[in-house]
């Protein structure tokens, strides 16, 4: 929000905080002090102190934009506190090992993914993951024991702890959880209908077993250009004939038509709309005056202005009446040598030569 916007309105000015690589950021009240991105700083926290990496530099925000009161932001990071909580992040590892032959003393099933100290080392917390609800008491009793230190264990799900532990997707990328994604959101079966890819879970699921995060990036996109295109099971009319739509190309614009002779064809749905006088059934555009949707003759059976297949316009082949008539059709009936379309007793119903 730009400041003239904020002009008359209650404003109050935040510092964006992250405390893990593509986490979630949190608005933290500066308290007046200058922080720049990339800066750790000491800040206060429902779970206590805790050190984080600004990403967001001192700003003023609308007051309706933050949900819950602002905790304060206490001061920069010292070298001797940054030097201590890279000490404590090279114990993680060790700590983890030693966690592993504790669950597995007391039988406990749970899988441990990741093991993370506090800055300065008052707090570490394991993160599991577990089919259920286990009882872990005496568990946290023992690491409290070994480790002389306050002990958390939190449960997560499947995609927390791809995002933790990070990797390669089907893509050949890095996992967009473990890179840039801060908040999971909502990823449905029906998007991947929506995209027509195959619903075989093997291809629509990331490594954590559920479906891809990637399938919501474009379902808007998909959405609405659906709502443009023709839908499976409509007809339409091509120069070689009617054709019922059998399946959609979102990407390309483009739907396949089964045509009455069996034989399916890719067609671009611009060929269908209405340009320079165009038939908007069949898609052929005016020639020499008339067009095959314009004029009565057309094989789509519309009717309007001049020309057309039965008054020497262009007939549903691109041709010419008169031109077709000099190829072997009669004036007289204004019958097309190429495609068979004849002059009705009625204008604008055209019959198809079998």
């Amino acid at each position: 929000m730009s400041p003239a916007a904020l002009v008359g309105e209650n404003s109050v000015t935040i510092v964006g905080i992250r405390f893990r690589p593509a986490g979630r950021i949190y608005y933290f009240d500066p308290q007046g002090a200058s922080y720049t991105t990339g800066q750790y700083v000491i800040v206060e926290t429902v779970r206590g102190i805790e050190a984080g990496r600004v990403v967001i530099a001192p700003k003023k925000i609308a007051e309706k934009d933050v949900s819950d009161p602002l905790k304060p932001a206490l001061r920069l990071a010292s070298e001797d506190e940054l030097r201590m909580m890279l000490s404590f992040k090279s114990k993680e590892k060790e700590a983890l090992v030693q966690c592993a032959f504790h669950v597995k003393q007391h039988q406990l099933p749970m899988k441990l993914v990741e093991a993370e100290y506090t800055f300065d080392g008052s707090r570490l917390t394991f993160y599991f993951t577990a089919d259920e609800r286990v009882d872990f008491r005496a568990l946290v009793r023992d690491l409290a024991a070994t480790f002389r230190t306050r002990i958390e264990l939190r449960q997560i799900g499947a995609r927390d702890q791809a995002k933790l532990q990070g990797g390669v997707g089907i893509c050949g990328k890095t996992l967009c959880c473990s890179s840039w994604i801060a908040d999971f959101g909502v990823v449905s079966i029906k998007m991947a209908k929506e995209q027509d890819l195959p619903l075989n879970p093997a291809k629509i699921s990331g490594v954590c077993g559920r479906l891809l995060c990637c399938l919501a990036y474009e379902n808007d996109t998909y959405v609405q250009a659906r709502q443009t295109l023709p839908s499976v099971g409509a007809f339409l009319d091509t120069p070689g004939g009617q054709g019922r739509v059998v399946s959609i190309n979102v990407p390309k614009s483009s739907v396949e038509l089964l045509l009455e002779s069996g034989v399916i064809i890719q067609w671009p749905v611009e060929q269908n709309e209405m340009k320079g006088g165009g038939c908007g059934s069949c898609g052929m555009s005016k020639a020499n005056g008339g067009g095959c949707g314009s004029g009565p003759g057309c094989s789509s059976g519309k009717s309007g202005g001049t020309g057309g297949c039965a008054s020497g316009g262009a007939c549903s082949c691109g041709k010419s009446g008169a031109k077709a008539a000099g190829e072997g059709g009669k004036e007289s009936s204004g019958g097309c040598s190429s495609c068979g379309v004849k002059r009705g007793g009625t204008p604008g119903v055209s019959l198809r030569s079998t």
